[in-house]
């Protein structure tokens, strides 16, 4: 992932809208920085060098001098210091980009400037809705298509193809938005002939101090800032910048649809019960591509279809940055890891990634513990190294083997804790420091289990930038021990609103921490479960058929992906058992005896929802 950031002064101070604030945030420009404890913000340059972390690249910015008119004043690239903004009542607008360049032939650089004067910094990948040539950019296809677009503000708000003041038959920005399909958060500045306040929908004025935080994560969606100043009896008064902003709704029906998160069958009845024993586990890899016919009526092999093509368009090394790909040695040939505990969701990414990569390529599984190789995550990526090897003998797995101790990382966890921030609680923090370490990659490798530097032990540090997460899995397919709570006290309905609560609110609970420690390393996550197709493919099948909650641990619960493990002849990963990573890796125990004294006090502790405060410092 890329930083990016927007820094708005004018009037001879900073403005501090939430929505700027959120939106970085949401874009991670407050990825590994807190505000100080004055309450004086964050400067400019400790910004820098946290979207540098996330973006190692390049780092550029570009300046705006802006009148509430819309007049553009000056515009220059510049090293953003906060400056007065002019005369009073004139706007900056410092755009700030680090990119992490994955795509295309020729490096760029953000912030990027279209023929209008239009400005766009960018953060995420493109998989559909706007066409990317495998030898571009995201970023430089988006401003393409963004610079065709109508920058009349009332087409902005309707969901019309054509514009109700001009005519024009081009789209607006949030139909444009609306067709990406894949992750993204972006800045864009339209450069238009006049700024107009937009008119319908519900004004909010950040201009004023609010009870929000410095930094917040930015619930998913679409805004636009407007800039104005102040006007009183008649006569303007040349004051600071003002921020009005809105939130437009997506005009994508069936984007709307997805968040909405709704299942059509839930509740089944005895019929559905009894015509659904007969188990999809019964069919082998083999026979079930043999005999797609009688597959496809199959609930698990319409999932294992379509995570197959979301990991294929997230690990399409055409669409990779090729001079990444040529500096690579021989012995580190390794574009593409995965997060890996030996569970059942990353044995199903390892297996699917198995398929959509050229074999010369070798696959590092990143594992990390806090109890040598005692740790149950550590046991259960052995056991699924071997599992690998055994349906793709041919394939180089390279076991990354990460084992630290908490009490040698005071440093980091600081560190870690303004990564995961707004999260503030000693479950985020041990799930951030897991992630972080994971993700730096920096290991052991055991030659002797992964036929490799003729069976030596040997230092190891994985370079791949790409990062294959199982993250969504839990939240779609009744993966938590709440669910199976749910369940027996409310039945299907209780179990689909639980799940339907988890996946609305997994951007706020996850998302953003879970990503910000990663991109920390400068590498960038990517979620096959979370892709749109997935989704709406597991929202097609009726809940009976996602897991079966009266059955065992381990084999009700995501029913439906241990039987796509079976299809792809991963027996024994179909019968893991769910452990979250801060339990599996045991960092929870360790961070529980140095913070509380015992698991019994922690967990007294956390039944009052402790935060974290100076002690874990």
């Amino acid at each position: 992932m890329c930083g990016i950031a927007l820094v708005l002064s004018g009037g001879g101070r900073v403005v501090v809208a939430p929505s700027a604030a959120a939106a970085a945030a949401a874009a991670d420009a407050a990825a590994g920085i807190q505000p100080s404890d004055e309450g004086k913000g964050v400067t400019v340059d400790e910004l820098k060098a946290a979207l540098r972390r996330r973006g190692p690249d390049s780092l550029g910015c570009e300046r705006l001098r802006v009148r509430a008119d819309g007049t553009i004043l000056g515009r220059d690239g510049c090293d953003c210091g906060v400056g007065n903004g002019g005369d009073v009542g004139d706007t900056e607008l410092c755009f700030i980009g680090a990119t992490l360049q994955l795509r295309g032939a020729e490096p760029i650089s953000q912030p990027m400037v279209g023929q209008s004067g239009s400005v766009l910094v960018y953060n995420g990948e493109i998989y559909g809705g706007v066409h990317v040539a495998d030898d571009q950019n995201d970023t430089q296809s988006l401003l393409s298509s963004l610079e065709s677009s109508c920058s009349c503000e009332c087409h902005a708000l309707v969901r019309d193809e054509a514009c109700p003041c001009c005519g024009s038959v081009g789209k607006s920005v949030p139909q444009i938005l609306s067709t990406i399909k894949g992750p993204w958060a972006l800045i864009y500045w339209q450069a238009a002939p006049t700024v107009k306040v937009m008119e319908s929908g519900e004004d909010n004025d950040f201009s004023e101090s609010t009870n929000m935080s410095y930094w917040e994560e930015l619930p998913c969606g679409i805004y636009s800032i407007h800039l104005k100043s102040l006007e009183k009896s008649g006569m303007r008064m040349k004051e600071a910048c003002v921020s009005e902003v809105r939130r437009h709704d997506w005009i994508n029906s069936s984007l709307d649809e997805l968040i909405q998160w709704k299942r059509k069958s839930i509740v089944p009845t005895v019929d559905d019960l009894t015509s659904h024993q007969n188990s999809v586990g019964d069919y082998c890899l083999s026979q079930s591509f043999r005999n797609s016919t009688e597959a496809d009526k199959n609930a698990a092999y319409k999932v294992l279809i379509a995570l197959r093509e979301s990991v294929m368009l997230r690990t399409n090394l055409n669409r990779l940055f090729q001079d990444d790909l040529n500096k690579l040695k021989d012995d580190e040939l390794a574009p593409i890891a995965i997060l890996f505990s030996g569970g059942l969701d990353s044995m199903i990414l390892a297996a699917l990634l198995d398929q959509c990569l050229d074999s010369k390529w070798t696959i590092d599984l990143l594992n990390v513990s806090f109890d040598g190789q005692l740790a149950p995550d550590r046991i259960s990526a052995l056991a699924g190294l071997k599992e690998l090897q055994r349906i793709s003998p041919i394939r180089r797995w390279r076991l990354v083997e990460i084992d630290t101790v908490l009490t040698n990382l005071k440093g980091e966890s600081e560190h870690v804790m303004s990564l995961i921030y707004p999260s503030n609680t000693y479950m985020d923090l041990n799930i951030g420091i897991a992630l972080w370490l994971a993700a730096g990659g920096d290991g052991w490798v055991d030659g002797s289990i992964c036929n490799m530097q003729n069976g030596c032990r040997y230092k190891y540090k994985s370079t791949s930038r790409v990062l294959l997460v199982g993250s969504g899995a839990d939240e779609q397919c009744a993966g938590y021990g709440r669910h199976r709570t749910k369940y027996r006290l409310g039945g299907w309905v209780s179990l689909d609103e639980e799940m339907r609560l988890d996946v609305q609110r997994i951007w706020k609970r996850n998302m953003g921490r879970d990503d910000r420690c990663i991109s920390d390393h400068g590498k960038e996550a990517r979620f096959p479960f979370l892709d749109e197709n997935v989704i709406k493919t597991l929202l097609e099948i009726p809940l009976w058929d996602i897991a079966k909650l009266d059955e065992p641990v381990g084999k009700g619960d995501k029913k439906i992906l241990r039987e796509v493990a079976n299809l792809l002849g991963l027996k024994e990963a179909a019968l893991q058992p769910k452990r979250a990573i801060q339990f599996g890796s045991r960092i929870a125990r360790e961070s529980n005896r140095k913070n509380f004294g015992s698991n019994r006090a922690a967990n007294q502790a956390y039944a009052g929802s402790v935060e974290i405060h100076q002690r874990a410092r």
